[in-house]
């Protein structure tokens, strides 16, 4: 005759219950944080009813009063706040975009030279990146500003490119497009062709992986997207005029106009960023096995086409997520044209609007709430593009 005899672990006492003191441990780190909340939001309005001072937003309807020097949208001296917020968040995007462009090729170029088997290439390279990313960048932009564009020429001796682009201390002019009726159509064949570029580049990668044949994909793809709109723009009569930029007086009128704080601001960004994305790029491309160059020269395949369809698309599961971090500090650090008097947001928002109108929290919160909102618009759109360039695995 056999008895059985329970071999289960004894259960521990309440206090020294794992899940327990987890469950006490969050309550209590939650109550602490929301009482601080509490402490802080009302200590903040009692201060600020005790001033006469409201943290509302009804002041976005009145009048600013003063002017802007350099606008992307429209904009009237009169305006509201809520405009001068709107043309802020306009000339911020604006800079960020051109660097980001900019920044990216530099930073291509550079990275490429940095892994350069020529001697004069790679150690120009390699300087380039020590010295311009361990200056700090509001340093350059102040160099670029006061020691570049503002000692260039005065309007009367401006550099001239042609006849049609010019550059002095006053800043860059160029000519500005006037659409004219019928224009609307040449926009729609661009649309229509800039999407069947996309679908031919998807096409021929995705027939380069199942077959292994190589189809031009982005040849066809960039002469649809110049000829199409060509062909209808001058089918449709070119309805489009130009105005001029005209030396008059001691300034040129007419045409598109970027100040000088514009164009110090720009080369700034671009090139302290470039940098670093440029180490990205050698990393990325360095991470690629070397043998599979070696593979690849050994089946005749040209080095242009070896760069292009092996080392590239497998460094660039190593790039973009660095990537990702310096587009978005460029925009970030754009907050440093105040420096040069550039208005971007923090100039005319922050700044401008703050001193005028003393609604200091809801101006702070817009801005924080701008640009918190362009950084996650910006990872999100770049994770999702990583996301199709990783591997998938099964």
């Amino acid at each position: 005759m056999s008895s059985s005899t329970s071999t289960a672990p004894p259960r521990p006492s309440f206090l020294n219950d794992a899940g327990v003191r987890a469950f006490f441990y969050q309550a209590a780190v939650f109550v602490a944080v929301t009482g601080l909340l509490y402490y802080l939001i009302s200590n903040t309005i009692t201060n600020m009813s005790q001033r006469n001072m409201s943290a509302g937003f009804d002041f976005l309807d009145v009048s600013a009063g003063f002017n802007i020097a350099f606008t992307l949208i429209p904009y009237r001296e009169g305006d509201s706040y809520l405009r001068v917020f709107q043309v802020g968040i306009a000339n911020t995007l604006l800079v960020a975009v051109i660097g980001i462009v900019f920044a990216t090729i530099i930073g291509l170029i550079v990275g490429l030279a940095r892994l350069s088997t020529n001697w004069l290439i790679g150690t120009l390279a390699r300087w380039y990146i020590e010295v311009l990313r361990n200056t700090p960048l509001l340093l350059q932009i102040i160099a670029w500003y006061f020691g570049v564009f503002n000692l260039l020429p005065r309007p009367r001796e401006s550099i001239d490119w042609g006849g049609l682009f010019f550059l002095n201390n006053r800043g860059f002019y160029m000519p500005g497009p006037v659409p004219q009726e019928g224009f609307g159509w040449t926009l729609a064949a661009l649309l229509v062709a800039v999407l069947g570029a996309v679908l031919i580049v998807m096409w021929s990668n995705r027939r380069r992986r199942a077959t292994g044949r190589i189809f031009p994909g982005g040849t066809v793809a960039t002469a649809l997207i110049i000829l199409l709109p060509l062909a209808v723009f001058y089918g449709s009569g070119a309805p489009l005029a130009w105005d001029w930029p005209t030396l008059r007086g001691f300034n040129f009128v007419g045409g598109v106009s970027v100040p000088p704080a514009f164009c110090a601001l720009v080369v700034a960004l671009s090139i302290y960023t470039s940098c670093f994305i440029a180490e990205i790029v050698r990393a990325g491309i360095q991470s690629v096995a070397h043998g599979q160059t070696e593979a690849a020269r050994a089946l005749g395949v040209k080095p242009s086409r070896t760069m292009r369809f092996i080392i590239l698309p497998q460094a660039m599961r190593v790039i973009i997520p660095p990537l990702i971090s310096q587009y978005l500090n460029l925009t970030k650090n754009s907050s440093l044209a105040i420096a040069i008097g550039f208005p971007d947001l923090v100039s005319v928002w922050m700044n401008t609007s703050l001193n005028q109108s003393g609604r200091a929290i809801p101006i702070v919160a817009m801005t924080m709430a701008f640009y918190c909102v362009v950084s996650l618009a910006v990872s999100g759109l770049l994770n999702l593009y990583n996301r199709r360039m990783q591997l998938t695995e099964r």
